[in-house]
């Protein structure tokens, strides 16, 4: 990620639910040029397909009921910073050849517009899907797919990385802190988390040490604080 942070090229990050694709655009940009400017985040699952292309890409006045004042989209938002397109796999076909053409030349026009308007912001994807797959089966478009993978990043489930759960385990840590000074786990509670499976990979993580954090008393965290399923 650190490699690809200094280039302007478009990545695609893929790997199951949870395993903190998010951790890594945001590591992208923290260590790009671009990390003074805006990093605009974008759910593109959790926004219904009539609404997405407006959230992209803005709208003019009147464009469609309740559209009283003209916005800006997030492309815009994100001008000169890097705009990170979680769940890219779910786009719809309607908004695919839009988003291309965006990704293309930096052009694009707001929904009920006609004055053709341009933002540089840096594309960064991510995806739990088999991209290729979906293009085989007509769902994504094989050239938006070749577009957004200059680069791939494949994030593996935690389970295959755990020499990595100590230095997650910290960050976490430090993030969460209610206080200046950030709990410590106990030696037991380091090795309970190195053994457990973690079916919902990094983020499951996360949110253990967020619960454990509030959870326990005094400084340090202990293994039964940890509330894991299997242990």
């Amino acid at each position: 990620a650190i490699r690809v942070a200094d280039s302007d090229a478009i990545v695609l990050i893929q790997g199951p639910s949870g395993t903190g694709k998010e951790l890594i655009a945001h590591l992208i940009h923290k260590n790009s040029p671009r990390k003074d400017r805006p990093f605009v985040p974008v759910n593109c699952s959790s926004i219904p397909n009539e609404l997405l292309e407006s959230e992209l890409f803005g709208h003019e006045k009147g464009a469609f009921t309740n559209a009283y004042t003209a916005k800006p989209g997030l492309v815009e938002v994100a001008n000169g910073g890097t705009l990170f397109l979680d769940e890219v796999g779910d786009i719809s076909p309607i908004i695919q050849p839009k988003l291309l053409r965006f990704l293309e030349t930096g052009d694009f026009r707001r929904v009920g517009g006609t004055n053709e308007l341009r933002a540089d912001a840096r594309v960064l994807s991510a995806t739990n899907k088999d991209l290729p797959e979906e293009a085989r089966m007509g769902r994504f478009r094989e050239d938006l797919l070749y577009r957004l993978n200059v680069i791939t990043i494949r994030m593996p489930a935690l389970k295959d990385h755990r020499e990595d759960i100590p230095v997650l385990v910290d960050y976490f840590l430090k993030k969460k802190a209610r206080t200046k000074q950030p709990k410590k786990l106990t030696d037991n509670a380091i090795k309970a988390l190195m053994k457990y499976d973690w079916p919902g990979n990094v983020r499951e993580l996360e949110h253990a040490i967020e619960g454990a954090i509030i959870l326990s008393q005094g400084e340090v965290i202990d293994v039964d604080d940890l509330h894991l399923n299997e242990i």
